[in-house]
């Protein structure tokens, strides 16, 4: 069996090989990445969380999601092309750091961080309270603990592992929704066999209230709803540090978007939306997903959908550990964080990274037991606008490094943004207004405007630890250059004294003025 090849300098860890590790390793397989790449839109939110958005804007979510979905789009080019002339397990935090300055690559890779063993927390709750259903003998926070244990184990072994499991997690949602499309197309146009659905047909899409039964405005309020099932799309460029050919998997993963956001989103809600009318009772009652295939009369469809959203709910916390840990680690690499972070194993594991990450993870989900409606409530709310923070730094991180790159390295744009920079300029323009729409959302206690006020203050937080680290490294740098000039200043005065006098008076002469450097240097 070959050993795993390494990955180039500045991925590498700070450890000897041998004793600490060599660095990060190129363990992930093109089936992996691939899989990443396509399973990592999906998240275990669109299950969950897509019935809130339909009772909300009708069949006129569909237009939220594409509205999102562009919006993603757009940001993973920009991301795309940074990442494919750079691979990095930092990726956009590692960019933003070069073109926007230290201050910006530590604050958006902490922030990262900060949301991922947020959702750590919240998704272990969740695949717990699913096998709680299906073994009740062992008490919720016992799944908790299983779950978050296990999956630690499998980033603990190797990279190698991380990718094997998620190459599984994401192959069943893939496969199980795009039998749910096909299936549900089927019955829609009247042709699934042994089928015959009285309230599936495209006119549920106008003749209940119309497409936008609500109104217009209920098309932004979607986007609010749908916008955080989307993060995850960026983990394949955070992956693609980690295999044989980076920029081959960033390119391939960054042209592929669009079918998948095209095909897993909207096609899965088109079918959804067609399957029963928008203002079905089931869809609220049941769940939109498992409502629709009630409504074919598919035996254990409650079951079936547990089972995928289970699945969905592993991989979200497989992939999260394992992009905490690698935010982590390059956060360490570049100085932001301990250096223990940067060290990995001889498996190219960098275990620090990851145990710190679930120990923070393990402790949310104790909050969200102890303190769901105060402390676990907070840390939700505070990292939920971090999404749209993420793809805001990416956006004016990529206007300067087109520049750096063109600049130094032209022929690595083998991925260009479109329209640069008129199409970046207007998608930052985008993410401010969905920022700015939040804060007129009132409702509730995870309200949009609660959600960026208490993200901003999160960030505020994290900058301004940003600027005050990197004042303290400023004062250090001028203390250091000032004890250098005097170093400098008294050996030269010194030698110029000396060789002064003796060019004078002779070698010997020279010598002897040598003991006036102080009193020179002194002055």
């Amino acid at each position: 069996m070959t050993s795993q090849p390494t990955l180039s300098k500045a991925e590498r860890g700070p450890g000897a090989p041998g004793e600490n590790g060599s660095g990060l390793q190129a363990g992930l397989k093109n089936r992996h990445l691939s899989m990443i790449a396509i399973g990592g839109v999906i998240g275990a939110g669109l299950f969950v969380g897509s019935s809130s958005g339909i009772a909300t804007a009708g069949p006129g979510i569909l237009l939220s999601y594409a509205l999102v979905g562009t919006l993603v789009v757009l940001v993973m080019r920009m991301l795309g092309e940074m990442s494919a002339a750079n691979p990095t397990s930092g990726s956009f935090s590692a960019h933003a750091d070069r073109a926007l300055g230290r201050w910006a690559g530590f604050s958006i890779g902490w922030l990262y961080w900060f949301f991922w063993v947020v959702v750590l927390a919240v998704e272990a709750t969740a695949g717990a309270k699913i096998l709680e259903g299906w073994i009740p003998a062992v008490p919720q926070w016992g799944w908790a603990l299983i779950v978050m244990v296990v999956l630690t184990a499998t980033n603990l072994v190797s990279v190698g592992s991380y990718g094997e499991f998620e190459f599984w997690f994401a192959g069943i949602k893939v496969v199980a929704i795009g039998a749910f499309i096909v299936v549900g197309a089927l019955a829609v146009f009247g042709v699934l066999p042994g089928v015959d659905s009285d309230k599936a047909g495209l006119n549920n899409l106008t003749g209940h209230g119309g497409f936008l039964p609500h109104g217009p405005g209920a098309i932004l309020t979607g986007v609010l709803l749908v916008v955080f099932s989307f993060m995850g799309s960026e983990i394949a460029t955070l992956a693609a540090g980690e295999s044989e050919n980076p920029q081959q998997a960033v390119t391939k993963s960054t042209n592929s978007i669009i079918w998948r956001i095209g095909v897993f989103y909207l096609g899965s809600i088109f079918i959804v939306v067609t399957l029963l009318p928008w203002n079905d009772p089931s869809i609220k009652d049941q769940g939109s997903y498992v409502a629709a295939l009630d409504s074919l009369g598919i035996a254990h469809a409650g079951q079936i959908m547990n089972f995928i959203v289970l699945t969905s709910v592993l991989s979200c916390l497989n992939s999260g550990l394992y992009t905490a840990s690698r935010m982590a680690f390059s956060l360490g690499q570049r100085g932001d964080a301990p250096k223990a972070f940067a060290r990995t194993t001889n498996r190219g594991v960098p275990l620090a990274a990851i145990v710190s990450s679930v120990v923070f993870g393990f402790v949310a989900v104790f909050f969200n037991y102890r303190f769901p409606d105060s402390v676990f409530l907070f840390l939700v709310n505070s990292s939920g606008a971090v999404a749209l923070f993420v793809w805001l730094v990416i956006c004016f991180s990529q206007l300067r490094m087109r520049k750096i790159i063109q600049a130094e390295a032209p022929e690595k744009l083998v991925v260009k943004m479109w329209l640069y920079p008129y199409l970046t300029w207007a998608t930052a323009a985008l993410i401010v207004f969905v920022l700015g729409y939040m804060l007129t959302d009132t409702e509730g206690e995870s309200s949009g405007r609660t959600t960026v006020l208490l993200s901003l203050l999160v960030a505020a937080i994290v900058v301004a630890v940003a600027f005050v680290k990197e004042a303290g490294k400023g004062r250090r740098g001028s203390v250091t250059a000032e004890a250098g000039t005097g170093v400098e200043t008294g050996t030269g005065t010194g030698v110029e004294t000396g060789a002064g006098t003796g060019a004078g008076t002779g070698a010997g002469t020279g010598a002897d003025a040598g003991p006036e450097a102080p009193a020179q240097t002194k002055v």
